[in-house]
């Protein structure tokens, strides 16, 4: 007589300790319901608004407290791009499991998100969610296409040196149905590889629109108004200078997808109906 196979505890699939080193990634699981994993959250955080009540603030963006994670004894760590390969070496130096992800395309944003939810098992309900955006960006789209005039649109990540959107930020205008002056740009990865080097080519290229989006500090639209030459550019002349807040789209996860390209919308359908 053989005996029974001893019975297993249930166990939580995936990490269950998870630090989040950029905003998407916690945004993303809080989305997913499993905020309980995690542990530690970037001080940049604010979507949701409440993480930063319920979770330890253990790293800047190219900064870390390193010691502060380890007591953590985090299953993983998750983070994003080049910028914070010195983080991840660290932590992996010191035996940390660390996935950083380097998304740059809104494609790339859909398998990022999709590959989260199957680690921490809400695969059936990541896909649902992620539906419910590739269906709104689908009408975005749309009513794009019927728009009577789409406007060239300056995105300024930051301002000195200028430097112009990033890919997901240029694929999501074109989506809103404006035109990327510097869509050329868009394709580099590193924001150096993006620096208008010219900056009297952005006065040539005379966008319709500025949106501006400086990553850590508030967008002044009367200092694009008052440089050297712009006065004549459509968007100064026309007032049409615009903030969409870095936390809404230039975090590569939830925000952009939903927020930050339903701002772009608005911008861009507005000018439009003014200018058809």
């Amino acid at each position: 007589m053989t005996s029974a196979s001893p019975s297993l505890p249930p166990t939580l699939l995936g990490p269950r300790r998870i630090v989040c080193l950029t905003e998407e990634t916690t945004e993303w699981l809080y989305l997913l319901g499993e905020e309980a994993r995690i542990v530690g959250i970037s001080g940049y955080t604010v979507r949701p608004r409440r993480a930063r009540q319920e979770k330890p603030r253990v790293s800047a963006f190219l900064s870390a407290r390193i010691d502060q994670i380890m007591a953590l004894e985090p299953d993983c760590v998750l983070g994003f791009s080049d910028l914070q390969a010195d983080i991840a070496s660290e932590l992996v130096r010191r035996g940390v499991q660390v996935t950083v992800y380097n998304q740059r395309s809104v494609q790339d944003i859909f398998n990022v998100l999709w590959q989260l939810a199957a680690m921490v098992d809400r695969a059936a309900e990541g896909q649902r969610l992620l539906a419910g955006m590739r269906r709104r960006l689908g009408e975005i789209a749309a009513a794009a296409r019927a728009l009577p005039r789409r406007p060239r649109v300056f995105f300024e990540e930051w301002d000195e040196p200028p430097i112009s959107a990033i890919r997901w930020v240029s694929e999501l205008l074109a989506i809103a149905g404006g035109e990327d002056c510097f869509a050329e740009l868009s394709r580099h990865p590193l924001g150096k590889d993006r620096i208008v080097r010219d900056p009297a080519e952005i006065v040539r290229r005379n966008p319709d629109i500025v949106i501006g989006s400086w990553c850590g500090k508030k967008f002044r639209p009367e200092r694009v108004a008052a440089r050297p030459g712009w006065a004549q550019v459509a968007a100064v002349r026309d007032g049409q200078l615009f903030e969409i807040k870095s936390a809404d789209i230039l975090q590569p996860g939830p925000a952009a997808l939903t927020d930050g390209v339903e701002q772009m919308a608005r911008i861009v359908a507005d000018w439009s109906r003014r200018h058809g």
